[in-house]
Parts: structure tokens; sequence; C-alpha cells
């Protein structure tokens, strides 16, 4: 009897070794960059026809003013893991052959803009977008939203929201709206038009008259 305790003691502890070399392998896997896989990425484009329902239900209304409005109440960038901020982690995940050092801050790469297909190796020429940006969701409903949900729309990696686009086009667009500014891609106005009504949609934000006109014949390149 002392025996067979003495063999289960010992298949215990070689399945508690087994269980923590796993552990360890998948640490290391992530940390030295293998596992970006298992990183979050945004939904794959809404089609054409989903977006085309998504804009009928959004609702129409005048753009209301910039009283009140301060990045500031849009608290970013987050914390997201890894000693790597929500710009840092956007960098990594769009870029290719990114290097970072200890403090996530990308030292090479290279990153292509879905705005205007340029290709830039340095991080300093990229700016990470808000596809809505914060100034347009605070004169569309975000206002009134509390702190913590204006946190979420400007760290939100889930839905189409955040990208690393080339820093000047990003000026340009500023706080626009798709009737104000389109990306100089056109073969991106598709994708442009499905993301920009899917976030939108997601956070429950208006739209004017003239933005739902340039989002439909933005559709009507798909």
């Amino acid at each position: 009897m002392a025996t067979r305790t003495s063999q289960m003691t010992t298949a215990q502890r070689l399945l508690l070794l087994i269980t923590l070399a796993a552990v360890v392998l998948a640490v290391f896997w992530f940390v030295s960059g293998k596992g970006d896989a298992l990183q979050p990425k945004p939904a794959n484009p809404a089609s054409a026809a989903d977006a085309r329902k998504q804009l009928d239900e959004l609702t129409v209304a005048p753009r209301g003013s910039m009283d009140g409005y301060d990045r500031k109440k849009y608290p970013h960038w987050d914390n997201q893991g890894n000693n790597c901020n929500t710009r840092e982690f956007v960098l990594k995940r769009d870029g290719k052959d990114v290097k970072a050092g200890s403090d996530c801050a990308p030292t090479s790469g290279s990153w292509t803009s879905v705005y205007d297909g340029e290709t830039w190796t340095k991080p300093t020429d990229i700016d990470i977008d808000h596809m809505v940006p914060l100034a347009q969701s605070w004169v569309s409903g975000a206002k009134s939203w509390t702190d913590e949900k204006r946190r979420q729309f400007a760290n939100d990696l889930t839905r189409p929201q955040l990208f690393a686009v080339t820093d000047n086009v990003n000026q340009e667009k500023s706080d626009k709206a798709p009737d104000q500014w389109k990306p100089p891609l056109v073969s991106f106005w598709c994708t442009y038009a499905t993301d920009w009504i899917t976030v939108k949609h997601y956070y429950g934000l208006t739209i004017t008259t003239a933005e739902k006109s340039a989002l439909s014949d933005m559709l009507g390149r798909c």
C-alpha cells in the first residue's frame, strides 16, 4: 500500500513539473514576440450589406457643439501589459518586423499606412489614428458619456478604431467626418466607410445628413 501511495505521489509530481514547464514556455513564447497571434486585433471589416443596415440604424442629427471638449476627458494611452501602452501596442500590431526596447517603444520596423499606402521605417513618421476622432465623438454623443466610457472609446482595440497611419495624413484628417475628409487612397474608401459605421453603431453615436450621404457613396465602392 505504501508503494502504491509513493507511485501516485511521483506521478503527481511529474504532472506538476509538466504543467509548470508549459506555463514557462507559454510566457516565453508571448514575451519573445512569438505570441503576437494571441494579441487582440480589430474585427474583420463588416460587409457592405451589414454596414448599410447599420448605417440606416444610426440616428441622424445635427452635429453638436464643441463646448466643453478636452482630450483629457478621453484618458489614453492605457497600459496594455508587457510594459506597453495602447499606442505602442498598435505600432507593434500594425507593423512588420517591429523591434522594441524594454520600455516597449519601437526601435525599428516598417509600417504601411492604410490611408495613403505609404510605407515608413521610422516610428516618428507614424500616428495612431482614431477612426472616429475623439472630437467627432464628442459632437455626436460622447459629450454625455462618463470618463470611463470615453477611456474605452479612446483605447478600443476590439473595434476597427485604432490604426497606424502616416502622421501628416492623420493631421490633415484631424477631427473631420467623411463628408469633410476622405483617405487619399481611394481603394480604402469601402473599408473606411464600413469601419466608421461599425464604430459609430457600436457606441450609439449620431451622424449628420451629409455624413450619411458621404458614407453611402463610399459604400458604393465596395
